[in-house]
């Protein structure tokens, strides 16, 4: 079975390098899928209160007969719920529909500048890691300048901050400031969007040189470069293939190669700085 290599927090908490991530799955489907990847040797399952499919996460993980300690659940609190004591009665409705008593990892899911509410959100994150309901505090989707606010204004560091990362849009100024904290890279939409990525001769002569997939060798170098990375599929060969991409080692000049597909165009996703959702 493929073995997945965990990374440290610098909270002393470590986390699964290579998970499963559930965006778009509908709650029903996320039982099924949730379990089968747990049953493939996925123990890091990533969801969010949006998602609305943390029940079916929970029916998974309560259906899958691995002790609840094997396993690493990361949820988030959504941009309705900012705000100090609106953060912890959400926390709350999180882990009762998950069937947990913790998370490992809870993030606030975009920082949404505008509304201005996310220094006191992340008070609360800080309050429940406090409590013993969450692990390990993060963040995703936040611009440098609010990454750098919430540090300055609780003197306690995110552990990881999860956000666009692919080969073509590879958060380069982002991740020098991540770096000066300690904080982890993980990436989201790691395989990009519609399959360009995936069909890049880059990407494809390094697949056919180790009789690997695209999207294992996108995902090799997400391990590579030291990134936590979350891909998701619902089938069940997908599944099974993308976990397996841990087994796949790039050498350092195809990992060059692949750092060179960089593009200033490259985003696929809204702006962490301007949302408005």
């Amino acid at each position: 079975m493929t073995s997945v290599p965990t990374v440290p927090f610098h909270d002393g908490q470590s986390i699964p390098q290579l998970g499963y991530g559930v965006w778009r799955v509908e709650d029903d489907v996320a039982a099924d899928v949730v379990a089968q990847a747990i049953r493939a040797g996925y123990h890091h399952i990533d969801t969010a209160a949006i998602y609305g499919n943390e029940e079916g996460v929970g029916r998974a993980v309560a259906a899958a007969g691995v002790p609840r300690e094997e396993l690493f659940i990361t949820t988030k609190v959504w941009n309705s719920a900012h705000g100090y004591d609106e953060a912890l009665a959400a926390l709350e409705e999180s882990l009762g529909k998950l069937g947990t008593d913790y998370v490992d990892l809870w993030l606030i899911h975009w920082a949404k500048p505008t509304q201005g509410r996310y220094v006191d959100t992340w008070k609360a994150l800080i309050e429940a890691q406090r409590q013993g309901k969450v692990r390990s505090i993060g963040v995703s989707n936040f611009p440098a300048e609010q990454l750098e606010e919430i540090i300055e204004a609780t003197g306690v560091v995110p552990v990881i901050h999860q956000v666009e990362t692919h080969p073509y849009w590879q958060q380069r100024e982002l991740r020098e400031v991540e770096e000066r904290h300690g904080i982890l890279h993980e990436s989201w939409s790691p395989l990009g969007q519609g399959g360009e990525l995936l069909e890049d001769p880059e990407i494809t002569a390094i697949a056919e040189a180790h009789g690997a997939t695209p999207a294992q060798v996108v995902i090799a170098w997400h391990l590579a470069k030291g990134f936590v990375v979350i891909p998701k599929s619902v089938t069940s060969e997908r599944i099974v293939s993308n976990l397996a991409a841990a087994d796949v080692e790039l050498t350092e000049d195809e990992v060059a190669r692949i750092d060179a597909l960089d593009r200033e165009d490259g985003r696929i996703g809204p702006d962490p700085a301007t949302i408005e959702f």
